[in-house]
């Protein structure tokens, strides 16, 4: 007689809810479901908090999201899909760390952990009821997990630090209205006129 383990059954249902979270969030951007803006509104978004091209984010974080959610929720080549999923939503986190910590001020506390979640299914793995299992963890093995992380690790810097740079400039150059009016609100001498306007 065969028994479910509850480490196993409880690592099922860590993945099935984390990795459905996360591959709803996808397709929100992918396609527009479950009320998301699809990729041009998450284009737009994105390219307003600093991910330029703002359409290439959307589609790269929308990829993510959805197949490192398929994936761990399937419990297939878990190393990757939890380190992807980890780096994903520290590129989320990025954005959100100026309002704090806790979620209800606009913090990064809903992403962290959305991250942190996956983070942990790629070092402890996806237990035995997991396709990962069944295949003879052909693409679980221990090397994937510091590889994965360690990929993952280099291209979420790069990226976030791109987003940075892109928000300092936008923050250091002068609003289109600052420039007509002058530094000090006045509009230039000569008003338009003298503008060309």
């Amino acid at each position: 007689m065969t028994f479910i383990d509850r480490r196993d059954l409880g690592l099922l249902l860590l993945r099935l809810g984390t990795g459905g979270v996360l591959a709803a969030h996808g397709t929100q951007k992918l396609f527009g479901w479950f009320g998301g803006g699809g990729i041009e509104g998450t284009g737009a978004m994105m390219e307003s908090v600093g991910y330029k091209p703002g359409k290439a984010s959307a589609v790269a974080a929308g990829l993510v999201e959805t197949g490192g959610g398929a994936l761990l929720a399937l419990g297939l080549a878990t190393p990757a899909a939890g380190a992807a999923a980890a780096g994903g939503m520290a590129g989320a986190a990025a954005v959100h760390a100026p309002s704090g910590f806790f979620a209800q001020s606009g913090g990064y506390e809903y992403a962290a952990f959305l991250g942190l979640v996956p983070a942990c299914l790629a070092i402890t793995g996806p237990g035995r009821i997991s396709l990962d299992h069944a295949l003879g963890h052909l693409v679980n093995r221990d090397w994937m997990v510091p590889v994965a992380f360690a990929a993952t690790a280099i291209g979420t810097m790069g990226v976030i630090a791109a987003r940075n740079r892109h928000v300092r400039l936008a923050q250091a150059a002068p609003s289109e209205q600052e420039v007509k009016e002058g530094p000090f609100g006045e509009e230039p001498a000569g008003g338009a006129a003298a503008q060309g306007v």
